[in-house]
């Protein structure tokens, strides 16, 4: 039986697509590593609308760095 869309959601992967606003909802633990990396996108208005590879891009910052680092974070 497939996953409903809702399903996988709730067992998300970031990616360099992913919204700002959708990282910080569902891994609010994901703060810490926007502050280490410079990026205080909880407090920018782009954040709702931006995914994180355009704020890397903003910011230079290497999306795949920080992606991988946003997933570890939330492993643990």
């Amino acid at each position: 039986m497939k996953k409903k869309k809702t399903e996988k959601a709730n067992n998300m992967k970031i990616t360099a697509k992913t919204k700002f606003s959708e990282v910080m909802k569902k891994y609010p633990e994901t703060f810490e590593v926007f502050l280490n990396e410079g990026m205080h996108c909880f407090g920018c208005g782009l954040a709702s609308m931006e995914t994180i590879e355009q704020g890397c891009i903003a910011h230079g910052i290497n999306p795949r760095e920080l992606v991988k680092k946003l997933n570890e974070k939330i492993k643990k």
